[in-house]
């Protein structure tokens, strides 16, 4: 049975490194293809999409903060690209997350808050994945983990919005009167964690615990 297997993958690699060509002589463009796609479900391939959206918007949104909050990329020393660079691949041990982005809204905190609150951000959104980009079928995602996240980033939301100093000016400057741009990059992100964690608990059959955050009630889930 494994000659069999083995035969297929060679087969199929033989195949996918023969070009395609047309009557006019002309070779039609293929994609690249790996033998690690065969080790891939429907549903590994549709995480690794929503991971890397996740990981987009999360980019996008530190580039906004920056650009509203020069004075913390001054902080650093560094220029915007690097900076967004170190933040997508500094590494943040998951105990951490909380109380690292909740850093940014410390009166007393001296260093880079946009750091703080996108790093801690970051972290409690890769839980949900595993801390994974690749997926294959051995792997399994937690619906309620991925459902989590999404009122994790809620909450981080909610802090951005009203956390401010004893002069009544926000910690971090964010959305404007006409301007509510950090309002549709969250929306995508909470929204991209919630489709994830429906069709996750769809395909295993795994149910999750709903639960609505409200304005007085505001609190970061388990991850």
């Amino acid at each position: 049975m494994k000659l069999v297997v083995l035969a297929g993958i060679c087969l199929l690699s033989a195949c996918s490194s023969t070009p395609v060509v047309q009557k006019d002589g002309t070779v039609l463009a293929q994609q690249d293809y790996q033998l690690s796609n065969i080790a891939k479900s429907s549903l590994d391939i549709t995480a690794e999409f929503h991971q890397q959206a996740s990981q987009l918007s999360l980019r996008t949104l530190a580039e906004k903060l920056y650009k509203r909050n020069p004075r913390e990329l001054k902080k650093s020393g560094q220029s915007l690209s690097v900076r967004l660079a170190q933040l997508l691949s500094d590494p943040l041990p998951t105990a951490q997350a909380q109380s690292t982005l909740l850093l940014a809204f410390q009166p007393d905190y001296t260093d880079d808050r946009v750091y703080a609150y996108m790093r801690g951000l970051n972290a409690m959104i890769n839980v949900a994945y595993n801390n994974q980009t690749e997926f294959y079928i051995i792997d399994q995602l937690d619906p309620q983990k991925l459902y989590n996240s999404a009122r994790n980033i809620e909450v981080a939301a909610w802090k951005l919005n009203t956390s401010k100093d004893t002069n009544n000016t926000p910690y971090l400057l964010a959305n404007e009167l006409d301007n509510y741009s950090f309002e549709r990059e969250f929306g995508k992100l909470i929204a991209n964690q919630d489709i994830l964690a429906r069709i996750v608990a769809d395909r295993t059959n795994r149910s999750i615990n709903w639960f609505a955050q409200t304005a007085g009630r505001m609190v970061f889930l388990p991850f």
